[in-house]
Parts: C-alpha cells; structure tokens; sequence
C-alpha cells in the first residue's frame, strides 16, 4: 500500500484521488481567502450592524399628498394612491430587513465563516492562543504556559492521530472497514480538550472523537472494530473513563449530563465531557440535556465542535446566533475558541472543568473549527461546498501552525520532526496488521446481552436462527456426498 507523505509531514501537499472525499490528504499551507467586502446598499447596514430604512416609500408617500394638496376636487383617487404607495414601502421595508441577512449569509459563505460575521479572524470573543502564521498571542481571561517538552507532545499526539486517521480512510477505501468518520482538521480540538482532562473525569464522545481517545490511552486499534463490524464498541469504558462511540446523534449528551448529576450526588472531585457537533446541537437531547444540567448544576462541559457542516448543511442554517451564545438562556457560561488552536483550546477546557469541578455548574465551549475531510468515508463534500472554502482552512491548519511555532523558536529540531514520521509509519503498520487480523465474531453472539434475564422471544429467535445457519452445513453436506 502507498503510504500518504503528506500525512507524516504537514507542509507537503498532495493531490486529490480520484474518488476520494479527501479524507486521507493532508493540508495544503494555502493562503486563506478573504471574504469579499459586502455592497453596501445590498447589505442596508449601518457600521453598528443594523439595517437601515430606504428613504424611497416616504418620500412617494410625501409626493402623493402634494398631490392631493393641488387638486382638491380629487380627492378620492389621491387616497387610492397614497394607500398604493404604502404597499411598496411596506413590502420594501420587509425586503430591507431579509437582504442583509440574505447578503451576509453569502458573505459568509465565500469565506467558510458563519454569517454573523465572527470569523476566526476578527471576532473578539473568539479565544485564541497561536494564530494561524504560528504566533503566540494573549488572551486577558485565559492563557497556558506549556514547556517545550508539553508543545512537542502536542505536536506528536496530532500528527500521530491524523496518521491513524488518514490510514483508516485507506482502509475503508480497501474494503476492510464499512464506515470511517474522518477528523481531518479537528486534531487541535480533540487534543487539546483530551489533554485538559483528568483521569478521573469522565468523557462521553459521539463517533469522531480519535484524538480524544488517543489521549484517553484508548489503542486506536480498538477503534475500528465497530466500524469493520465485529464488535459493539472494542474497549471496556470503564478503564480510561472512556465511553463507548455513540452513533444516535446528540444522545451522548443526555448520558453525560445524568452521568455528571450522579457525580454530583457523590460528592466526587470529577467532571464529565460531552462531545457533540453543531449537527447535534439542533438535536431536542441537546436542549433537554441544557436544561437538566443547569437546572442541577451538574458537573458537565459540553464540548461542541462546530466543524461548519452537519453533513451538508451549514451552520448558518442551523442557528441564528453563534451556538456557544445558547448556553446563556439556559443559565450558564459559554465560550468559542479558536478550534484549530491547541494551545487556546486546551486553556479553554482546563478553565471549563476547573468552572465544573469547583460546583459551579456546566458550561459550553463552541470549539470553531472546520472538518477538511468528508461527513464519512460514504459522503461526497464536492457536491455541497467549493474548494475555496476549503482552501482557505488549509491556511489554517493546526498541525502546520504549532510546527511553525516549533522550529521559529527552535524548540524541536530536524531529530524529533523524523523520529516523529518513523513513529507514524510504525502506528499505520501495526493498524493494518490489526484490522486484516480482526476475528469474526460468533453469529450467534448478537443473541446475548440483551435482557439482563433472558427472554422468551429471544430465545425462540436464537433457536430459529441456529437451524437456519446449520442448514447451510447440511447442504454442503449433501452436495460433498453427490460429488462422491
């Protein structure tokens, strides 16, 4: 199998395979895109931000009564017109109030930026740490002072996630996997918030969260089985407080939260982590999820990465406000960090779960970040968005910028940088060797586990199904005789 080079080394590009989603090419350092400036009479808006009225309808409405004034003996036919000028400034001032949010969402979207215009660029509210030219910056409310040797283990646990990932994708092309959910860009966002957790915290992933479980000390290898079919989950929860995938989108979510009320209850010095999408955040077990938790001030962070697309529907379609603004009418805090800052977003965690440990409450981080791969190994993103967008992302890699950050301060040198690829070669080896030696498991293994008793129905089920997997048996059988 032809390994991707781009995988071990970020600032290499290779080209897209035919038929590939993109899953397994790594970034091109592209420079971003800016998104073209808004006309100003089609966007209406003031510098504030506000719509402002067309001076067109009353200025008709003032000409029909000059109108009338002249001509007192028609009277009648002046009223019909003034009545008729009104319906144009009515319906101008309804057209007024929907073109700017129409032209701003199409600002927007030629920028990869939701249309509220927070961009990861120049939206105050928006945490970051190390900028995308690889930069540190401060922040007034949160900030991390990681040594050396913690910012090349950063390093080491992306590029080592995003091997793992991109060899998956390779997999599932091979037909040795049936699904892959690719993080292809979300690296900053699971490690960062991976590394900010405790050992006794708790973590309740959806189905993308590799670099979460990387950090939990979950073996990647373990990963795949539920994706090749051969198990329900592949490790036991209990040993890195690491809860199993969850494919039902947003459902996490409520397991997290009664999760964390027990904790709570106990009296215990833990946090619990949901991890969820901005797909999921549209989910009714989010919004019951928010309310239980604040209502019980339960010790949970909810953990949103807003990688724009929800399969292939924008944000902008999904909330009118930035998603991390939701939190406050339920009651308590939230934040938006740079997603693709590892540096931001694990200041951001830590102060998250230090907020929850201490009996504060919950709380919700908006990770804003952008999936450069596909939904799954199954979509095709090429029929929903441009290039371009993903062009202008690639510019903001979080691999390419912490290595940015690494060599400008000489803080890892050319030794580390190819330790790391043999590092890589060796994880994508031994993932291969795992999943082409991955047992099937018993037919009749799906049988179990499902009443804690035993039931009746079930039972008949296993009966019915073992005569019909013998039968198989029988007819070989009987055609080895014939053949005799």
């Amino acid at each position: 199998m032809t390994e991707s080079t781009a995988a071990r080394d970020p600032r290499r590009s290779s080209k897209r395979t035919s038929g590939s989603d993109g899953g397994s090419t790594a970034p091109t350092a592209a420079p971003e895109t800016p998104a073209a400036p808004a006309k100003k009479a089609a966007a209406g808006k003031t510098p504030a931000g506000k719509a402002t009225a067309t001076a067109k309808p009353p200025a008709k409405k003032a000409a029909a009564k000059k109108t009338a004034a002249k001509s007192p003996a028609k009277k009648a036919p002046p009223a019909k017109k003034t009545a008729a000028a009104a319906k144009p400034a009515k319906s101008a001032a309804k057209a007024a109030r929907k073109a700017p949010a129409k032209a701003a969402g199409k600002a927007a979207a030629s920028a990869g930026t939701p249309p509220h215009g927070d961009g990861t660029a120049d939206v105050p509210e928006l945490v970051q740490l190390l900028t995308p030219e690889g930069e540190r910056v401060e922040h007034p409310e949160y900030a991390v002072d990681p040594s050396p040797e913690e910012l090349r283990g950063l390093y080491r646990d992306m590029v080592l996630t995003r091997r793992f990932d991109a060899e998956a994708v390779t997999l599932q092309r091979q037909g040795e996997l049936g699904l892959w959910p690719s993080l292809l860009g979300q690296e900053a966002a699971q490690v960062g918030s991976g590394r900010a957790t405790h050992e006794d915290d708790y973590v309740f992933p959806t189905y993308r969260e590799h670099g979460v479980a990387w950090c939990r000390g979950v073996d990647p290898t373990l990963l795949l089985g539920m994706f090749r079919g051969v198990n329900n989950g592949g490790w036991d929860p209990n040993s890195n407080n690491f809860q199993l995938y969850t494919i039902v989108i947003g459902s996490q979510t409520l397991h997290a939260t009664g999760y964390a009320m027990g904790v709570a209850k106990d009296g215990a010095d833990s946090a619990v982590v949901a991890y969820f999408g901005d797909g999921a955040s549209s989910q009714g077990d989010v919004a019951e999820s928010f309310t239980f938790a604040a209502v019980y001030n339960a010790p949970v962070v909810f953990f949103c990465q807003n990688n724009q697309w929800a399969i292939s529907e924008p944000t902008e379609r999904q909330s009118r406000v930035p998603l991390y603004r939701r939190a406050a009418g339920y009651g308590f805090p939230g934040v938006r960090v740079d997603g693709n800052d590892v540096l931001a977003v694990l200041a951001v965690t830590r102060k998250a779960l230090e907020h929850a440990r201490s009996g504060q409450g919950p709380m919700l981080i908006e990770a804003y970040t952008y999936r450069m791969g596909a939904h799954t190994t199954s979509d095709d993103p090429t029929r929903y968005r441009r290039d371009d967008e993903r062009a202008a992302w690639e510019a903001k890699d979080p691999i390419l910028r912490l290595r940015t950050l690494l060599e400008r301060e000489n803080l890892a040198d050319a030794a580390f940088f190819a330790e790391l690829d043999e590092e890589s070669d060796a994880l994508a080896k031994r993932v291969r060797e795992a999943i082409r030696t991955m047992a099937d498991p018993d037919p009749m293994a799906m049988f179990e586990n499902i009443y804690a008793d035993g039931h009746a129905l079930v039972d008949e089920e296993r009966t019915q199904y073992a005569a019909y997997q013998a039968s198989f048996a029988d007819e070989a059988g009987a055609a080895a005789g014939k053949g005799h």
